[in-house]
């Protein structure tokens, strides 16, 4: 955090709100882009008392800050435009809610809201490892596995709040020992929030080894010569190979950006780049595939940034 600004010094003030299955993560950023000052809470265990978290956080920042802001919020799950209501949480409270709505009345003035995923990638295509690329894909392998697919600076949902839901796909072409495929909490199976996520990377490796071990405790093992973690390591970074050259296929990014634990990971990025090529259509793709710059702070970013997207699509539709 830098010295204390005045208002005159600090340009306009955003906050980010980002809203986790643990806590409840709120950021104002200056103009230049720099964290003022951060705020967090539990995120507590009912809808209406998870509101209150919100405007509690949003208030004190305004507190410290001296002014009011913006409030953009990256949530789990997505706005279905057509109801105004949430879908596919995993806060799993929050589904079927009109949660902008809400969150409008309680802080009394208008939000922006996106999914968690899209404001991490969105973090990233404007100043953070993807910065200046035209296509960026970035992948949160976190507790869960959430993606968001950021084209020309602007994040593409989809009518439907689809676009980039990579943890829900299946597994591409599974083999041997993922046969048969798990079930997903979303009631499919096989999704590959099952596989390339900490859980599912720790998962994996209890299946095939009967040893309960965090994805930490599997990570360091590995590091230090045990075969079965090493194996599950290996299996770990093949089956996210196959993800990412699905996407690849599909949207041809100029980078992907990782979040999250696993991303964290040094050992994964090894021939990662080579393993997506080999599986994209005739080896023609040649992107990269990098850590975040922001790490743990892209969410909250992301979010304070859906303000200012929204204000140049304004503009641009206008000069239309």
């Amino acid at each position: 955090m830098r010295g204390k600004l005045t208002v005159e010094d600090r340009g306009p003030v955003r906050i980010g709100i980002d809203f986790g299955g643990t806590k409840i993560e709120g950021a104002a950023l200056d103009a230049a882009g720099n964290i003022l000052l951060r705020k967090r809470l539990p995120t507590p265990a009912a809808y209406d008392a998870a509101l209150t978290a919100v405007r509690d956080v949003v208030m004190d920042i305004e507190a410290q800050l001296g002014s009011g802001a913006t409030v953009g919020i990256g949530t789990p799950g997505s706005l279905v435009a057509a109801t105004g209501r949430m879908r596919n949480a995993n806060v799993t409270y929050l589904n079927e809610q009109p949660f902008l709505h809400d969150l409008h009345e309680a802080l009394g003035r208008d939000v922006r809201l996106a999914n968690d995923a899209n404001c991490f990638a969105l973090s990233e295509a404007i100043d953070g490892a993807a910065a200046g690329s035209e296509s960026v894909f970035g992948l949160i392998i976190g507790t869960g596995c959430g993606g968001g697919l950021v084209l020309g600076g602007k994040v593409l949902n989809g009518p439907h709040g689809l676009a980039g839901e990579l943890g829900h796909v299946p597994l591409p072409d599974p083999q041997g020992e993922e046969l048969p495929l798990p079930p997903c909490w979303c009631g499919q199976r096989g999704c590959l929030e099952s596989w390339i996520s900490g859980t599912g990377f720790q998962r994996s490796h209890t299946v095939a080894t009967g040893r309960d071990m965090t994805a930490p405790e599997i990570v360091a093992a590995a590091g230090q010569g045990d075969g079965p973690a090493r194996a599950a390591l290996d299996g770990f970074r093949d089956r996210l190979a196959r993800a990412l050259a699905l996407v690849a296929n599909m949207v041809d990014p100029d980078v992907f950006v990782l979040g999250g634990g696993m991303s964290n990971v040094e050992a994964i990025y090894d021939g990662l780049a080579e393993a997506i090529r080999a599986r994209s259509f005739s080896g023609a793709w040649a992107g990269s595939v990098v850590p975040a710059r922001w790490g743990d702070s892209s969410g909250v970013r992301g979010a304070a940034f859906l303000w200012e997207i929204e204000e140049a699509r304004a503009q641009a539709r206008s000069l239309a």
